[in-house]
């Protein structure tokens, strides 16, 4: 799929196919978005070269699971985004790639799935008025849209995860642990999406060319609001990550208390037995002449002795607070 969105030098908007691209070119003053999603390598190629795009950019456009990054060009800026695929609404999400190539009078996106952020871009009211402003404040725009969707996921996430922690205290099941555990492997992966995202915005800060100076008045603000986006996003999912990794551990230890206390009462309960099996063992050896088998009361004097050692055990096992 190919689009365009044109910018003319009147300040009109007109969407349509390539032949937008050529009308682009004959004004100066114009901008153009160009959209591309599932478009044969060669057409891209073609496309790209119009645009003056690096073939190792394009190549990092298209490679599959490229880790965000940030290359700054003469005439524009690449950035490659993580964004959420159209269906993720929990943290069982999926991933699609966002390649955006940011000049002062171009935007061109390049994805591998619906996306999202760039629909809500595309047929957004202020789209003429953040075009105006140039390409690197359109890209700036949809990433914080990016952003604001993983957001969204994390907040609506915090109250599952604190229903999961009441369960735990209250009800600890292997199948809460099973949950648990698996939201802390997403959110180990949430993480690492956003340190890479925080970092590429952290360094775009750093730039200072004749295209783009962080530090200006037209971008300081956008840029530092869209940092500051990504930055709450990795602290966010920091913290989820380790109060599951405490719920999961803490089940782990209450586990394992239980179990301690389970064993120490066989234990006891077999330190009791092992003496009176003892005493029974040996009178009921086949032995002729076993003097005390003659006694009279032989046989409640073994009970007796065998009822005194319990009672003896008991009590150092209670004095020792094992039972």
């Amino acid at each position: 799929m190919l689009r365009t969105t044109l910018l003319d030098d009147s300040g009109q908007l007109q969407q349509g196919g390539v032949e937008l691209i050529d009308r682009w070119r004959q004004s100066d003053k114009s901008f153009l978005w160009l959209d591309l999603y599932g478009e044969a390598e060669s057409e891209e190629d073609a496309l790209f070269g119009q645009f003056g795009i690096h073939p190792l950019a394009m190549s990092d456009a298209r490679r599959q699971r490229h880790p965000p990054k940030l290359e700054v060009f003469d005439d524009h800026l690449f950035i490659v985004l993580q964004g959420l695929d159209a269906e993720s609404q929990t943290l069982d999400f999926g991933r699609i790639q966002i390649a955006m190539f940011a000049g002062e009078r171009f935007l061109v996106t390049r994805r591998d799935g619906l996306s999202v952020s760039i629909n809500h871009w595309w047929g957004a009211d202020q789209l003429s008025r953040t075009m105006a402003a140039g390409g690197i404040h359109l890209a700036l725009a949809v990433s914080k849209t990016v952003a604001q969707r993983y957001l969204d996921l994390l907040l609506a996430f915090e109250p599952t995860l604190s229903e999961l922690e009441d369960g735990l205290q209250e009800h600890p099941d292997d199948q809460t642990m099973r949950e648990l555990t698996t939201h802390r492997t997403r959110l180990r992966k949430l993480r690492r999406v956003f340190r890479y995202l925080a970092g590429v915005f952290e360094a775009l800060r750093e730039v200072d060319t004749p295209l783009f100076d962080a530090e200006s008045r037209e971008y300081r603000h956008q840029l530092l609001d869209v940092y500051e986006k990504y930055e709450r996003l990795f602290s966010l999912s920091t913290m989820y990550y380790e109060v599951a990794s405490d719920l999961v551990d803490g089940y782990i230890s209450l586990t394992s208390h239980n179990l301690n206390s389970t064993v120490q009462i066989l234990t006891v309960l077999t330190a009791i037995f092992v003496p009176l099996t003892f005493l029974a063992g040996i009178y009921g050896m086949n032995f002729e002449n076993m003097p005390e088998l003659g006694a009279e009361n032989g046989y409640f004097v073994l009970l007796g002795t065998m009822a005194l050692i319990a009672i003896i055990l008991l009590a150092v096992f209670k004095r020792k607070h094992w039972l």
